[in-house]
């Protein structure tokens, strides 16, 4: 269990004041020039050191991502940090917590890795539902820059840097960089194709990188602690603390920052006060937003919760969001309710996506009311790994993943009720 001492997130549940005095009294904007003085090198090499791997659901190492950001511009492109705060994965309520709780750990964080990179100017893309969080963010962004912390001469370091926060209109298909890239420009929210990559040609064309809330806003007690601090936390590979959402079917759903790849069954039974009606009541579990593959109750006893453990078992840490399921669901209507997400938020750019994702819905509606062919489970396995991997951005794989898990996990659930739909009308389904 992670001792109080090493939280990242001190005030995570609101209890104490969110802003600047309050800040400060926790430690946050302490040596932040001397931090900077260091120079983005050592900064990078810090993070690296550090192990953070990026929080947004990809886990792709964060000091890594900010190495191929050039340093010196050659042709007068200025390079810019974009942080994704669209938080639109279900399930998921961690950022919105940190913003509105603890937004000086963003704001720092944003100053501290835009020096890392070059990068004068940052954007935090909120979503546009988040209005009390971005209320308090503007207003945290607003004390910085009274106090001299950002702005010109930032902290006294001889760094220029502004930091912008643009609200986006609610669109899941935001969340993926570069449609919030396109969509921070103005244009339409729709993935762009890759190469070139945002850090060669991202905002306005210009060298970008993007980073989850999270990612950005550990930052600073990461260079603060130090990197074996952070990397002594967790697994191999897996370091760090992580803010995991815990809801569903338990009896106290809750955000909670522990140790990166605690056994899922401890962080459920330690922090959200167990599964409704006990652990012998767990039917399935999605570990990490609505986007990766449920896990049975099996796996759930022994799993541990990061990024390499859960990739192990064919399911994914993603965001982190705990989706708890007892045995009181019908987890055939709740996959196909997922189903119904993923098309409705679909960009309609690829022809996978944008036909494969009505059609999956619509079978997996009959699926729930036991109206198909046994022939078509295995017909609509083999459509989700057709939309799998071949679509611009990873809408495609979100939708098709959950169903994967559904019939690779519960699928005499399924058999059952389409035969049992069968023998009620005496034979074939209709």
């Amino acid at each position: 269990m992670l001792a109080d001492k090493d939280r990242v997130f001190t005030n995570l549940y609101g209890f104490e004041d969110w802003r600047l005095d309050g800040a400060r009294a926790r430690g946050d904007w302490d040596g932040t020039k001397a931090i900077m003085a260091k120079g983005a090198a050592w900064i990078i090499e810090e993070i690296k050191e550090s192990g953070l791997r990026g929080r947004g659901g990809a886990g792709f190492p964060a000091g890594v991502k900010w190495s191929f950001m050039p340093q010196d511009s050659k042709d007068g492109r200025p390079n810019y940090l974009v942080i994704n705060a669209d938080e639109g994965e279900p399930g998921t309520c961690k950022d919105r917590d940190m913003m509105r709780n603890d937004p000086h750990k963003l704001v720092e964080g944003a100053l501290l890795a835009s020096s890392a990179m070059n990068a004068h100017a940052a954007y935090i893309y909120i979503r546009g539902e988040f209005y009390r969080e971005a209320e308090n963010l503007q207003a945290a962004i607003d004390q910085a820059y009274a106090a001299g912390l950002i702005g010109p001469d930032a902290c006294g370091s001889g760094f220029d840097f502004d930091l912008y926060l643009h609200r986006g209109a609610g669109a899941y298909i935001c969340g993926e960089e570069t449609a919030l890239l396109e969509s921070l420009e103005g244009k339409k929210g729709q993935p762009r194709l890759k190469p070139p990559f945002p850090a060669a040609a991202g905002l306005y064309g210009c060298p970008t990188t993007v980073n989850n809330v999270e990612t950005i806003a550990v930052a600073p007690t990461i260079l603060r602690r130090g990197a074996a601090w952070f990397a002594g936390l967790g697994r191999p590979n897996n370091t760090g603390t992580k803010v995991f959402c815990i809801s569903g079917h338990v009896n106290e759903p809750c955000n909670v920052e522990e140790e990166m790849g605690i056994p899922l069954k401890e962080l459920i039974e330690k922090h959200a006060g167990g599964v409704r009606g006990g652990w012998g009541n767990l039917l399935a579990v999605i570990p990490g937003g609505s986007s990766v593959p449920l896990i049975p109750k099996s796996i759930c006893e022994t799993v541990h919760m990061d990024f390499d453990a859960l990739k192990d078992v064919k399911s994914g840490l993603g965001t982190a969001a705990v989706i708890v399921m007892d045995k009181s669901t019908d987890i055939i209507a709740a996959i196909a309710r997922l189903s119904k997400f993923y098309m409705h938020e679909s960009c309609g750019q690829c022809t996978p996506c944008r036909e494969g994702t009505g059609w999956m819905w619509r079978v997996m509606e009959r699926l729930v009311q036991g109206r198909a062919e046994l022939s078509e489970i295995d017909m609509l396995l083999e459509v989700t790994t057709e939309i799998e991997g071949h679509t611009i951005c990873a809408l495609g794989d979100a939708a098709a993943w959950p169903i994967q898990g559904l019939i690779r996990h519960f699928r005499p659930e399924i058999e059952k009720r389409i035969e049992t739909t069968q023998a009620a009308k005496g034979g074939r389904a209709a």
